[in-house]
């Protein structure tokens, strides 16, 4: 088994959610720390994958938003600074991967399935090879103690339920 470094420059942890019913916001982790343990990225069903986001690091291109979301409202980011991931099950799809695990935000741990697309590998001008993975899951937040919302007058609420989560990854192996 080989260990991979996510290449933070050329990655992302996003996630996106309903606003007012009618539109969307997006954000993203710009801290994480990641662990790929693997014998061949080329085949992701021999992996073993942990990640760890620092909340804090939480970036909607609103400070406003990003100060509620950090707050008890939402993350309360001083009881529970980090969320985490660790894959249990992967399978090969066809092409692609279906990678089970359990995440956990705010203490509460439940099963989610990511939809991954391996995108390919090839060498860097360092000549480093590099691999590229993107994954999609969807979850409820309600179900990990994110409830805060507020009702409209015209109806619906000001923020949806699910929430996507999309990554797009490109590890390399650990010098």
């Amino acid at each position: 088994m080989k260990k991979w470094t996510v290449d933070i420059s050329h990655s992302t942890v996003g996630f996106e959610v309903k606003h007012m019913m009618v539109s969307k916001v997006r954000g993203q982790f710009t801290s994480y720390t990641a662990d790929v343990v693997a014998s061949d990225l080329e085949d992701l069903s021999t992996a073993s994958i942990h990640f760890t986001f620092d909340v804090a690091s939480i970036d909607t291109n609103s400070d406003d938003r990003d100060n509620h979301l950090k707050s008890a409202d939402f993350f309360d980011v001083e009881t529970y600074p980090s969320i985490s991931f660790n894959s249990t099950n992967i399978t090969k799809d066809g092409e692609d991967y279906k990678v089970t695990g359990d995440l956990t935000i705010k203490d509460v741990t439940k099963p989610i399935t990511f939809d991954v697309e391996y995108g390919g590998k090839g060498t860097n001008p360092w000549g480093v090879e590099v691999f590229g993975f993107e994954a999609e899951a969807k979850i409820n937040r309600e179900e990990f103690g994110l409830t805060w919302n507020a009702a409209l007058e015209t109806g619906g609420v000001l923020v949806g339920k699910d929430i996507k989560i999309k990554v797009e990854l490109e590890v390399n192996p650990t010098a």
